[in-house]
């Protein structure tokens, strides 16, 4: 049990360690993206390899479309709502003095971002056979360029040891998520648990589209589309 609440902190770990350069280091927005990019496919990887895949295999094809379908609607409709409320560009590395980003938008952006992830990270420990490593990874990687851009775009606001307890808030928020992705869908028929597998990587996939593709380009040009595609193929590499 408190392996997935481990396990939830880890990969969160790494949206403090991206604030941290944000705030310490100079980091070209090149390189971000390039980050960005790379984390794209992982995800993507995560998504469709250990998320759907072990869904279509638990429950069958309608538990999964339908938990794809709601989870990526969902996730729309949550996203709509942030970005009303300031938080569209939780994933830029535009300063929130420059636009009509808000400080506590972009945190609950990012939280919303966060929790479907780490459910999974926890749920992947009820097969037994120690936790996803493909799903470690490609959050971890993907989490960096968000701590690096989502700080960015708060130090016009807030002060930096405010912004590093806002991270510090996102990891525990994460690892209390994974702890009850592993107790929630421990208690539920395969079905159910696959439905509910898929919704979250519905939700992952319309996150990905919506907020880091559009960065990763914004900042790291057309090349991003090649290392994207090194990150899908770490994804699967991971998964054999």
């Amino acid at each position: 049990m408190w392996t997935a609440f481990m396990w939830g902190g880890i990969s969160a770990s790494a949206v403090v360690i991206g604030a941290l350069a944000a705030l310490f280091l100079k980091i070209p927005k090149r390189v971000i993206g390039w980050i960005m990019a790379f984390g794209t496919g992982t995800l993507i990887g995560a998504a469709t390899f250990e998320l759907l895949g072990d869904a279509l295999n638990d429950g069958g094809i309608i538990p999964t479309a339908i938990g794809f379908t709601a989870g990526a609607v969902v996730y729309t409709l949550f996203d709509l709502l942030v970005s009303a409320k300031g938080g569209a560009g939780r994933k830029r590395s535009a300063k929130s003095g420059d636009s009509n980003q808000s400080g506590l938008g972009i945190f609950a952006g990012t939280v919303m971002d966060a929790i479907p992830e780490s459910i999974m990270l926890g749920a992947s420990l009820l097969a037994g056979n120690g936790v996803s490593v493909v799903l470690v990874v490609s959050i971890f990687v993907s989490n960096i360029p968000e701590g690096l851009s989502s700080t960015v775009g708060l130090l016009g606001k807030y002060s930096r040891g405010k912004i590093i307890l806002m991270w510090l808030s996102v990891l525990l928020i994460s690892a209390i998520a994974a702890l009850g992705g592993y107790l929630f869908l421990e208690q539920l028929p395969e079905e159910m648990g696959a439905a509910i597998g898929a919704f979250a990587g519905g939700g992952i996939i319309a996150m990905i589209c919506s907020t880091m593709m559009p960065e990763a380009f914004e900042e790291g040009g057309p090349i991003v589309g090649l290392i994207a595609s090194m990150g899908l193929l770490v994804s699967l590499l991971l998964d054999l």
